[in-house]
């Protein structure tokens, strides 16, 4: 009786073949003569990282958001149609509150969505920002990149592009758990009290915190996102970052996930990178382009990323974002890879990432700029 082959050892067997397939032997030298010059084409061994929420949620299957990406690139897939699918499981899972439907509302309670992706190969990208009423984001991103000629739609007219493209409008996309939560900091900020601007801002920050203390919120979920890079076999490189953004937002803040060079940044010769935590940090650095270059110029992936993270902490001079030992109050993640299918995830404080290889999905840690987080003041 012939031996019966695992799934995962056809997966497995797939990618090696597509491995096979692109190295060529040299031919063989006449007699007596040299051989001539062949190129051979390298292959890398294929990896999606991602955010550590990528190997958390399954919206109520068998696989994580990575393995998902992972099994579809490998068995084929076009390397962004693979990571989009892999970030759908979080968008759709009511129970990760950083992205998609059920992700934390902004400060009126209505939740807005910001995404981006950017395809290697095509040298091509697309994203939407404050976009209402559309569970996956990312693949509304994916439709103004393949159907547009621009970069970024936003608000009313990102849902009227999506609506035009036939994804279906929902009403609220707040779950029971994202509307307590709202009502709960709403409560703690109490807008009956009228405090000057700046007072009123601290407050809030300081409520959606105190959240993050009393356990009702995850450290790294009150910034949210989920971003997700792959590299192919063939060395295809794609990226795609989708977030609910910063809990309580201001409505109408646009943060770095839809931003290219902020939130998310590919180049298909060099590499990719991607983040998740304080938008705001990130945009002022544009740092996912500067990882980018910085790999460009030789570094590897987590040298490039530390870098980036040195110069946010630089840059981050107000006392209002400062603990009081100097260290920066919020957190920053960035996940990275390069050609040659290396990767890193790198953080402010620690915390965890998530790759899926052919060793299959592993959550690893952050290499952190800081070893531990401060005291709250």
């Amino acid at each position: 009786m012939p031996n019966r082959v695992n799934r995962r050892e056809f997966v497995l067997s797939g990618a090696a073949a597509v491995v096979a397939a692109t190295v060529h032997p040299a031919a063989q030298a006449p007699s007596g003569g040299q051989a001539p010059a062949v190129m051979v084409r390298k292959t890398v061994k294929p990896v999606v990282i991602a955010s550590n929420n990528g190997n958390i949620y399954k919206n109520g299957g068998d696989v994580t958001g990575v393995a998902k990406a992972f099994n579809l690139m490998i068995g084929g897939s076009d390397v962004l149609d693979a990571l989009v699918a892999g970030v759908n499981l979080c968008e759709l899972d009511p129970l990760d509150t950083s992205v998609g439907f059920g992700g934390l509302p902004n400060a009126d309670g209505v939740v807005q969505l910001d995404s981006s992706c950017m395809h290697g190969p095509k040298k091509r990208a697309g994203g939407v920002a404050c976009l209402e009423g559309v569970k996956t984001p990312s693949l509304v991103a994916k439709a103004v990149m393949e159907n547009t000629d621009h970069h970024l739609l936003v608000g009313r007219g990102a849902q009227e592009f999506a609506r035009n493209m036939g994804f279906p409008i929902e009403t609220d996309l707040n779950t029971e758990r994202s509307r307590t939560l709202w009502l709960e900091w709403k409560r703690r900020v109490d807008p009956d009290h009228y405090l000057d601007p700046i007072k009123r801002s601290a407050a809030c920050y300081d409520a959606g915190l105190q959240m993050v203390r009393d356990g009702l919120i995850e450290f790294d979920h009150f910034w949210g996102t989920i971003n997700c890079d792959g590299i192919s076999p063939k060395g295809e490189i794609c990226g795609v970052t989708t977030t609910s953004g910063l809990a309580w937002k201001i409505p109408g803040r646009i943060g770095d996930s839809p931003v290219l060079g902020a939130g998310l940044y590919v180049d298909g010769d060099i590499g990719a990178a991607g983040s998740t935590g304080r938008g705001e940090a990130n945009l002022y650095n544009l740092s996912s382009f500067l990882i980018v270059e910085n790999m460009r110029r030789g570094m590897a992936p987590k040298d490039a990323g530390m870098e980036a993270l040195k110069r946010i902490r630089a840059n981050t001079i107000e006392q209002r974002l400062l603990a009081k030992t100097g260290e920066p109050k919020f957190q920053l993640q960035f996940y990275i890879l390069n050609a040659k299918g290396e990767f890193a995830g790198v953080s402010i404080y620690p915390s965890k990432y998530a790759v899926c290889t052919e060793q299959g999905p592993q959550s690893l840690d952050c290499e952190p700029l800081y070893p531990n987080r401060p005291a709250q003041d």
